[in-house]
């Protein structure tokens, strides 16, 4: 069973120097029948105008993914943990027992778009950390494993039994993905549109899968999007 999360229907958080989306309840927005789905908790979309952010704030028990989609976000956490992700980076912060930290738009002149996922851990209490990694010369027309547990294939490393996929699919392509029975897969398109086994996804939406054994994914036009494969 596919079921689609259109991205007009998400939630809206608009202050002066963001324009967040929220797939699942955050912040001041809740909604009972999305407030996660298997290990995801969140999945923002989130536009930051140049030059802002967030403050340093704290968070625990988290499993943080961050992907840029346009322009560069800076990072800094009480780990020590920090850079800049530009478009092909994946970071990947263990909040555990506890952590802070601050996220800005690195540009001055230009906007940042980007995803950041949370994840609920498998353990909780665990001690904070923090990588960061490049996959933008491997993704295209492919799934390239960004995330997992055991950091296979040399993805980063997730407390959580969650394989996350990144690809960009030129339009035309198609690609194939099997999930093993009892597992359930969360689709979101970061940008452009494509099928998912024959139903259109444009940007911005998400499918939450169970149920099936064989993924079929087709760019209708380029297509930027994640893959979460979950156990349960």
């Amino acid at each position: 069973m596919i079921t689609i999360r259109h991205a007009e229907d998400r939630g809206r958080t608009r202050i002066g120097w963001l324009d967040g989306r929220h797939t699942f309840s955050f912040g001041n927005y809740f909604d009972p029948d999305h407030v996660s789905f298997g290990h995801l908790r969140v999945i923002n979309d989130d536009r930051v105008t140049p030059g802002a952010g967030f403050p340093t704030h704290p968070h625990a028990d988290m499993e943080i993914v961050t992907y840029v989609i346009e322009g560069a976000l800076e990072h800094k956490d009480s780990t020590g943990g920090g850079g800049v992700i530009r478009p092909g980076d994946v970071q990947r912060m263990s909040a555990g027992s506890g952590v802070t930290h601050s996220e800005f738009n690195h540009s001055k002149t230009e906007p940042v778009r980007l995803l950041q996922v949370w994840l609920f851990p498998e353990v909780k209490g665990i001690e904070p950390g923090y990588d960061q990694k490049s996959f933008a010369d491997d993704r295209r027309n492919k799934l390239r494993l960004v995330a997992s547990k055991g950091a296979k294939g040399g993805s980063l490393d997730i407390h959580q039994d969650a394989d996350i996929y990144n690809s960009i699919l030129d339009a035309g392509k198609t690609l194939t993905h099997d999930l093993a029975p009892g597992r359930q897969a969360w689709l979101q398109v970061a940008r452009g549109s494509l099928t998912l086994n024959g139903g259109p996804l444009g940007e911005g939406d998400g499918a939450a899968i169970t149920d099936e054994t064989r993924l079929e994914i087709g760019a209708t036009a380029e297509a930027e999007f994640l893959l979460f494969d979950m156990g349960s």
